[in-house]
């Protein structure tokens, strides 16, 4: 990659209005998108509670009419309820208090792709709608923003990722906003792995959509583009380590809980991740010869 594709920007950045209205525009979208992310996986702990209840007491019930209608069946009839009573119950908490069932990381997946595809709408045309660290160094690396700009958006996103937490924290009457971890049996070079390989992934689809001179009407559906696959890889890496991608949403949690515990992967993960995919993309899609230099009012 081209040294000269990387800017940082003068020192007055921090200060100009278009960048403080950036940064705004990437704190409100990243609150939106952890209140929505993050109480998600809140509401669906309470409301299976009680679904596991009316569960157990239909249960209860259902059995022993079966019992006495067909007695002669008794020896299967026990067998399959409990059998199926060990599926229906399998109530765990995936990175501390998220469901690790199906219809858990559905929750979460559908949640988190469309509070996505709705908080880098509204950013798009603001700031680019980046909602996450790990694209906005992707994007520093192919030389699409500055580094002032950049640390800026780091703080609003982390800002906005522990005011959404406390929001939570607040609303639901102190029911604790759990931090990013490990499922057993995960190690944390396993979670690297997985982190890196989601979020090129997800950098890359960026770049793709977003980012590239040549993306064309492409552009139009880039945040659906952007929230499917973070949708996607929930699916494919929520089980095991909670499937972040993004330095900012395992922040927030780890700062309202207090809980720090293999921190670290959640943020060097992403971020090695969203480093190749952007000297990928850049170096192989894009090229010297397509690349655009940042505009003046990006500095």
């Amino acid at each position: 990659m081209p040294i000269n594709k990387i800017a940082v920007g003068t020192p007055g950045e921090a200060s100009h209005p278009d960048a403080i209205r950036a940064a705004f525009a990437e704190f409100f979208s990243m609150l939106i998108f952890v209140f929505a992310g993050e109480g998600s996986g809140m509401a669906f702990s309470k409301t299976h509670q009680f679904h596991n209840f009316n569960i157990f007491v239909y249960k209860i019930v259902v059995t022993l009419a079966m019992i006495y209608i067909v007695h002669s069946f008794l020896d299967d009839l026990i067998v399959q309820v409990v059998n199926h009573n060990q599926f229906s119950h399998t109530y765990d908490k995936l990175t501390n208090n998220g469901s690790t069932t199906p219809s858990g990381l559905l929750a979460a997946s559908l949640a988190h792709a469309f509070a996505l595809f709705v908080a880098v709408s509204v950013g798009a045309n603001i700031s680019g709608g980046h909602v996450n660290p790990a694209v906005t160094f992707g994007a520093f690396i192919g030389g699409n923003i500055t580094l002032l700009r950049g640390i800026l958006y780091w703080i609003a996103q982390l800002l906005g990722s522990v005011v959404a937490c406390l929001l939570l924290k607040f609303a639901t009457g102190g029911w604790e906003t759990a931090a990013f971890s490990l499922s057993s049996g995960v190690s944390v070079w396993n979670a690297l792995v997985f982190e890196i390989v989601m979020t090129f992934g997800l950098v890359y689809t960026v770049y793709a959509t977003a980012v590239d001179p040549k993306k064309g009407n492409v552009g139009i559906v880039a945040p659906i583009a952007i929230g499917l696959i973070v949708g996607a890889n929930i699916l494919a890496g929520g089980a095991f380590d909670g499937a972040s991608m993004n330095p900012a949403v395992s922040f927030g949690p780890a700062v309202v809980s207090w809980s720090w515990t293999h921190h670290w992967v959640y943020w060097a993960g992403p971020l090695i991740g969203a480093a190749i995919a952007a000297l990928v993309y850049d170096n192989i899609f894009i090229g010297d010869g397509a690349h655009e230099p940042l505009p003046n009012n990006d500095f």
